[in-house]
C-alpha cells in the first residue's frame, strides 16, 4: 500500500470519519465501518483532505485539465482538491454546478471556471452512480469531455448486481474512477495492525458476503 493511502486511512480514523461498529447501509446491509466524508469539517481536515485527492490524482497519471465538484458534497472537495494541487505544483482550474439555474446576474448553473477541455469530477463516494450520470451531462453540454471521477473511498461491494457502483461507472460509462483507499486497502491497513483484529475479521466477513 502506498505511504499516502495508511497514512490517509490514520487521518480518517483520527478524524472519526470512518468508525468500526455496527450501521446499517442504505442498501439495508449491516457494515462493520461506516466512512463519513462530511466530519473532514475544519479548515486543517479539508486542507488535508484535498492534498490527500491531489496525490491520488497525481498517483493515478489520469490526464486531465480542470475539476468539477457536483453539488453540493463536490464543491468544497474541488475546492480543497484544486488547492492540494497546486500546493504540488500543478494550478488547475474548477467548477461546480448549482441545484437550480439562477435567473440574475451571471445565471446559469455553473460556478466558477468556464467547463472546457477534459474535465475531472471530484466526489466524495459513488453509490448509485447519480450525480455522475448528471455531472457528465452538464460536461457534456458545455462542450466539454469528461476525464474520469475522483473519490475518496471504493467500498469495493455489490450493487443492485454483481458489480460494485463504481464497476458500473468504469464498465457502463467507460470511465475512470480513481479512489484515494479502496476496501482492499482498509483490510491491509488492519491486517498490519495488530490492535484491529476484531474489526478486521469483521470487515472480511462484510467483504467475503458482499463484495463485488
Amino acid at each position: 500500500m502506498s505511504a499516502y493511502k495508511h497514512d490517509f486511512v490514520e487521518f480518517a480514523l483520527a478524524s472519526q470519519v470512518l468508525c468500526f461498529g455496527e450501521f446499517t447501509t442504505k442498501a439495508g446491509r449491516l457494515s462493520p465501518y461506516f466512512f463519513n466524508a462530511g466530519l473532514f469539517n475544519d479548515g486543517a481536515k479539508l486542507k488535508r483532505l484535498g492534498e490527500f485527492y491531489a496525490q491520488a490524482i497525481l498517483a493515478s497519471g489520469l490526464a486531465f485539465d480542470m475539476l468539477f465538484g457536483p453539488a453540493y458534497k463536490g464543491i468544497p472537495l474541488a475546492a480543497a482538491t484544486a488547492i492540494g494541487l497546486a500546493g504540488a505544483g500543478h494550478n488547475v482550474p474548477f467548477a461546480f454546478n448549482r441545484k437550480e439555474a439562477k435567473d440574475h446576474g451571471e445565471g446559469g448553473t455553473v460556478v466558477g471556471a468556464k467547463l472546457a477541455g477534459r474535465v475531472l469530477i471530484v466526489d466524495d463516494v459513488i453509490s448509485a452512480g447519480t450525480s455522475v450520470r448528471e455531472s457528465l451531462d452538464l460536461i457534456r453540454a458545455h462542450g466539454a469531455t469528461p476525464a474520469g471521477v475522483v473519490i475518496a473511498l471504493d467500498r469495493m461491494e455489490r450493487g443492485q448486481g454483481s458489480k460494485s457502483a463504481v464497476q458500473e461507472v468504469r464498465d457502463g460509462l467507460g470511465l475512470p474512477v480513481v479512489p484515494v483507499i479502496c476496501l482492499d486497502d482498509l483490510v491491509e491497513f488492519l491486517r498490519s495492525d495488530g490492535q484491529y483484529a476484531k474489526e478486521l475479521a469483521a470487515v472480511q466477513d462484510y467483504r467475503a458476503q458482499y463484495g463485488a
